[in-house]
């Protein structure tokens, strides 16, 4: 118990000059947790005190997010629009696209402060520590960015297929589901199996294919990294044994590298959703810029009085030799 103790009072003497960091580390982890646990209350209060009442005022103050504003912009449009991108595509980009770019948002405000700082501050101290080997970044570094543009470069246009294909999928499942009484009517179930599975397969293989590119981003990135790290052995074992560098800047070097690495596979996770997100931003970007065709004027005009056959004039819609048939 007594070493116990005494272990326990070292810790504290250690820490004590530190607790202002602590205290603030401490802090934002407390405000983190009451944010995440405070967003379902929020969710809850913009639907029943906003939507359900029709208060747009309250909506827009507490719940500004990408798909209100994209649901509320498609409930302007006119019939001419709705033809125009098709109903299951802009359920897709209300629901999906969005997603997309709300996971997106996500990653670049946990990884955009912090590899960039490791990346440029693993540069910088590489640089400090041997300038000479600091040549060996600058080969690798480009290398890098070169093939990460490369796989984006042909990821993007499979990105925009399989939005495309998503489409497809909610076009014929809700095809299906509203007529759901006439394909039994008829005995289609067969043939509407066969068009579904047709849609969904499609959509697999494009999204198999690229998840295969963007799974190589990662391996090439460490590939990279790896061949820098044996440029870097073998030139510094031969500026040692010229006695020109120390035995221990080899290894500060190292540790740098390895901090860049990190950094490098991080921005490398990011990467990989960046040409789904620029794709689904696009097609978002067409629906909130598309105005309606059928707006209402900014001066309307009352209707012209109309006389009626018995009683006083009034305003009104007047049909004359209007059939059906």
């Amino acid at each position: 118990m007594a070493r116990v103790s005494l272990q326990h009072g070292f810790a504290a003497r250690c820490l004590q000059p530190q607790w202002r960091g602590l205290v603030l580390l401490l802090a934002l982890q407390v405000a983190q947790a009451l944010a995440t646990l405070l967003l379902p209350h929020l969710s809850a209060d913009v639907i029943d005190l906003g939507v359900t009442r029709g208060d747009r005022a309250y909506v827009m103050r507490y719940g500004r997010d990408l798909r209100a504003q994209v649901f509320s912009h498609v409930q302007g449009f006119s019939l001419h629009e709705m033809n125009r991108f098709g109903t299951p595509s802009l359920i897709t980009r209300s629901t999906n696209d969005v997603l997309q770019l709300q996971t997106a948002l996500l990653m670049i405000l946990t990884m955009i402060v912090s590899a960039p700082l490791m990346a440029v501050g693993g540069v910088m101290m590489a640089v400090r520590q041997d300038a000479y080997l600091s040549l060996l970044l600058a080969v690798s570094m480009p290398l890098m960015l070169l093939s990460v543009g490369l796989l984006m470069s042909r990821t993007i246009p499979h990105f925009q297929k399989m939005q495309g294909q998503i489409d497809r999928v909610n076009q014929i499942l809700r095809e299906q589901i509203t007529g759901l009484r006439v394909i039994r009517a008829f005995v289609r179930d067969a043939s509407e199996r066969k068009r579904f599975a047709v849609a969904n397969d499609t959509l697999t293989d494009t999204a198999l294919h690229t998840g295969r590119l963007m799974a190589a981003m990662i391996p090439m990135a460490v590939l990279v990294m790896q061949w820098s790290t044996i440029a870097l052995v073998w030139f510094a074992a031969g500026r040692i044994g010229a006695g020109t560098m120390q035995v221990g800047s080899p290894v500060a070097f190292l540790a740098y590298v390895a901090q860049i690495l990190m950094s490098v596979m991080m921005a490398a996770l990011l990467f990989a959703i960046v040409p789904r997100t620029l794709v689904c931003a696009r097609r978002i970007e067409d629906v909130l810029v598309t105005p309606s065709s059928v707006a209402e004027p900014p001066e309307p005009k009352a209707l012209p009085a109309v006389r009626a056959v018995k009683g006083p004039a009034r305003s009104g819609v007047e049909f004359k030799g209007v059939a059906f048939q």
